[in-house]
């Protein structure tokens, strides 16, 4: 059974247009989330612990300010295209487009103004919660009227996002959440002690700006091998890495699967990804730099949290040999992505 309550919890700045923005608390009796109509923000995700304790397990902000102001897209959607593009530049029917740089030579998370900076308007469902919004053609320099619309549901351990949308010209869209969690409570000091597995054969090597160079890397032999559990920070160790933003190609097809799986031994929290997308982005926080005051007075400092986004393959529009990520007038685009948290 799960409950749906809708609550104010602050307005735009008057020169954003001001504007309310609410929180839906979804509780189910194992996992409670709070998301905002800003953004479609996880604002707050508790889980419970082996010993039925709850603790919240996403990095953020206690108040609305905190959100407007420059942040890492904690627990946003972002769009219309998730990751980079390369040099904010792409081609369609002979005409180049010119995104907005928000990443040094790149265009990252859909630009200056993305889908986390923005109100959506939203629906109560009897056990969720569904955000729509129209991103007019030329927003952030993208073609066509894209109509959007993301829906939460939560049933018993199992959180469910849905990504719908339908454009008037062909335009690239991929869509994510942008959480960053620690199964160890957020403000808990990194994410060494967490063991992750991730079901990829391959992944993208990149650049030094992020941006993948086209090849499709086998993990065998490497460490980008997740397909066994592994404890984060030994692994980091061993293989000398700095940590990881890299996307992890999965198995292609539209159907439901197990793609990732996150278990915490002290807590004995376990986080399941299933999806129905092409890629998981696996980002171990290595920007965060402790700057940021987040809730309850918490910092964040370097690989104090993971993101597993579930999306395209960065720079598609670009790497044709890369998989479609192209919406044209009358298609749908309708991806569905599945958080279950558990105790082992």
């Amino acid at each position: 059974m799960t409950t749906v309550r809708r609550e104010a919890f602050g307005r735009m700045p008057p020169e954003e247009g001001g504007g309310e923005v609410e929180k839906f608390v979804l509780q189910s009796d194992s996992v409670r989330v709070e998301i905002l109509s800003f953004g479609c923000i996880i604002t707050t995700l508790e889980t419970k612990d082996r010993d039925g304790q709850f603790s919240d397990v996403v990095l953020g902000f206690d108040t609305l300010e905190g959100y407007t102001r420059k942040h890492p897209f904690f627990g946003a959607v972002v769009g219309r295209v998730a990751n980079r593009i390369a040099n904010g530049r792409f081609s369609l029917d002979g005409k180049e487009y010119q995104l907005f740089l928000n990443n040094g030579p790149n265009s990252l998370h859909g630009g200056a103004k993305g889908f986390d900076k923005v109100l959506w308007s939203p629906q109560v469902l009897p056990n969720g919660v569904r955000f729509s919004r129209l991103s007019p053609d030329g927003e952030e320099g993208y073609p066509g009227d894209l109509k959007v619309w993301v829906t939460y549901t939560l049933s018993g351990r199992e959180l469910a996002i849905n990504y719908q949308a339908q454009t008037s010209k062909t335009t690239p869209i991929s869509l994510t959440n942008h959480a960053y969690f620690n199964l160890a409570g957020q403000g808990s000091r990194d994410v060494y002690d967490h063991e992750i597995s991730i079901e990829a054969d391959s992944y993208l090597p990149v650049d030094d700006t992020k941006i993948p160079t086209g090849e499709v890397a086998a993990v065998q032999g490497t460490g980008f091998d997740l397909r066994q559990p592994v404890e984060l920070g030994k692994h980091l160790q061993k293989f000398h890495l700095d940590g990881f933003d890299h996307n992890f190609c999965l198995r292609q097809g539209h159907d439901r699967r197990l793609v990732a799986r996150v278990f915490h031994p002290p807590t004995g929290r376990t986080m399941e990804v299933h999806t129905t997308q092409p890629g998981i982005q696996f980002y171990t926080g290595n920007n965060l730099d402790g700057s940021l005051k987040g809730k309850g007075a918490a910092t964040y400092p370097k690989h104090s949290a993971f993101c597993l986004e579930t999306q395209n393959w960065p720079d598609a529009v670009n790497k044709p040999h890369f998989p479609n990520v192209l919406l044209h007038p009358g298609e749908e685009y309708n991806h569905t992505t599945w958080l279950v948290f558990n105790t082992a």
